[in-house]
């Protein structure tokens, strides 16, 4: 007999709330098998973990759920793998010119606060310094006026 899952057992597993799983199942990205009385109790094939592994790895990727499904989808059908290999390539070079501006963004952001700092330290150096400069000009009147 084929392994099954209990909704409890892909989440914990899965580090997922019961709710996440319900709507991997609306988006029609898991179905379960239903049991127990008015069909309440879920039982997960193989298949279905398999599924959600897949789901979260798009996720980590930047997929949408959506995207995640459509290629997910192709993946269980019969036909030449051609096209779905395709597809993939596709949303994946998308993300990762999403993720490289992102980067080009951030690194922009990077550049802009250390130039602040800089600007900050030199001017707290200069700060200081005038402090100083105040203090021991005013020690030289104490000092002459003994």
């Amino acid at each position: 007999m084929a392994t099954t899952y209990s909704i409890s057992d892909l989440a914990r597993e899965f580090d997922l709330t019961t709710r996440a799983m319900r709507f991997y199942e609306d988006m029609g990205l898991l179905q379960p098998e239903r049991s127990g009385p008015g069909g309440r109790s879920r039982i997960y094939s193989g298949r279905d973990r398999t599924r959600l592994k897949l789901t979260l790895r798009a996720k980590r990727l930047g997929l949408s759920l959506s995207e995640a499904k459509e290629i997910i989808d192709m993946y269980d059908s019969p036909r030449d793998t051609g096209p779905q290999l395709r597809k993939f390539l596709t949303v994946i070079a998308e993300h990762q010119k999403q993720l490289e501006a992102q980067m080009t963004d951030l690194q922009a952001n990077l550049d802009e606060l250390k130039e602040h700092q800089r600007e900050a330290r030199a001017l707290l150096a200069k700060s200081i310094g005038k402090s100083a400069a105040k203090a021991n000009a005013s020690e030289g009147k104490t000092s002459s006026d003994n």
